[in-house]
């Protein structure tokens, strides 16, 4: 008997380990978020004019491309040194931000009343890696805005080469583009490497409730609504790192399936505070100003519903696995849904369930060799609290998109 009961055991613990999820590789740690200087008197005087306040530095999206990992730092405050800035993938794991393309393009005053160029970046929540090597940067181009906001400059389309770390272009949103209340925290691209100039833009507006489509081929944009993109009064109340808050902000995650048979896809959506989602085609936000709004409104589709607090910010659909992965923000942890399968809360499991390592998992994306990229920070304790510089407040992590979602309802 004792040696049966040794053998059951083996077999119990070795089922244990077996059917725990695999956790992602931490990659890079920061107790508080410091630059790339041109020299040490250049970082003294910036703390000295307050360009520099290094608790005020909070990094929120990222994105990948080859050795680059950049890593967004908006104007949530006064004194954000760089919004747009990249680290060395291969690089220590609390390295110093590089500011992109330049400090000089991002150490503006929070109190500008222009760009100081036209490759000037003022404040981005977050970006996007194309298949044809170009950065799309959403720049809201508003400073301090917990503090005395300042518009510096309109909400603009900011896209960089990345081969040479060039500007291409900057396109500014129209008036018409525009509500009072409208703020733009996200872009998705549309665009294949075979057609580079055709390509498209999604950016929602969470403060206004729409999504404003940009045409690079006739560079120009459009405003598309819909009630799909409010918030639901239900969802709006949170509780991450022991802090209870309130949010009523509408659509912001955006995520794009691969083309469909009749060469569009799918745009999978849903509001921040909200448990549903949603998707429509990109046929109609690409022809929206030439089609009948009243008809098109049943062209957009509800999913279904995730359940009780699962609110999410960023999501990221991976054409290998067919699988959308979103943050969790009321749950510390990831979520996903597999496309071929009915969207229901038993079809989205939540994966990596940590408080410790993702109290507000806020952005994530899968690169082109298939590994799901994720920044954690400490949002809310950030706006309502503040951090503690003693401990790690900012993470990012990776692993294999097929590893994350291995032995769950998402394979």
């Amino acid at each position: 008997m004792p040696k049966m009961r040794a053998i059951s055991l083996i077999i119990a613990v070795t089922t244990a380990i077996s059917c725990q999820a695999a956790l992602p590789e931490l990659r890079f740690a920061w107790k508080e978020v410091d630059y790339v200087w041109d020299s040490p008197a250049q970082r003294e005087t910036a703390v000295k004019d307050g360009l520099f306040v290094p608790a005020n530095n909070l990094p929120l999206g990222l994105a990948r491309w080859k050795n680059k990992v950049f890593v967004t730092v908006p104007r949530w405050k006064n004194g954000v040194a760089s919004s747009l800035n990249y680290v060395d993938l291969d690089g220590a794991q609390d390295q110093p931000l590089k500011p992109y393309p330049s400090l000089k393009e991002n150490l503006v005053s929070d109190s500008a009343k222009e760009l100081p160029s036209n490759s000037s970046i003022i404040s981005v929540f977050r970006v996007f890696v194309d298949p044809c090597d170009r950065l799309w940067v959403m720049d809201s181009g508003l400073a301090d805005i917990l503090g005395s906001p300042n518009q510096v400059a309109g909400p603009s389309l900011v896209i960089f080469d990345l081969n040479t770390n060039q500007l291409i272009h900057r396109y500014f949103f129209k008036v018409s583009d525009m509500k009072e209340d409208s703020f733009f925290a996200n872009i998705v691209v549309d665009v294949d490497k075979n057609t580079c100039d055709n390509a498209f833009a999604y950016v929602p507006d969470l403060g206004g409730y729409g999504v404003v489509v940009y045409s690079l081929k006739q560079d120009d944009s459009w405003r598309v609504t819909h009630h799909y993109f409010h918030f639901e009064p239900l969802a709006g109340t949170y509780n991450v790192g022991g802090i209870e808050f309130h949010w009523t902000d509408g659509v912001f995650a955006l995520a794009l399936s691969e083309p469909r048979e009749n060469g569009f896809r799918t745009m999978f959506f849903h509001a921040f505070s909200s448990t549903k989602e949603f998707c429509v085609s990109t046929e109609l936000l690409r022809n929206y100003t030439h089609i009948d709004k009243t008809e098109a409104f049943h062209d957009f589709k509800l999913l279904g519903d995730r359940g009780e607090r699962t609110q999410s910010s960023a999501s990221y659909y991976d054409t290998n696995t067919s699988v959308l992965f979103y943050t969790q923000i009321n749950r510390n942890g990831i979520g996903c849904w597999n496309s071929n399968k009915p969207y229901t809360p038993e079809n989205n499991p939540l994966l990596f369930n940590d408080a410790t390592l993702f109290e507000f998992l806020n952005d994530l994306k899968v690169d082109d060799e298939g590994t799901l990229w994720l920044l954690s920070d400490k949002l809310p304790r950030f706006i309502y609290k503040s951090l503690d510089p003693n401990e790690i407040n900012y993470r990012i992590f990776s692993m294999k998109a097929s590893d994350a979602i291995a032995g769950s309802a998402c394979e």
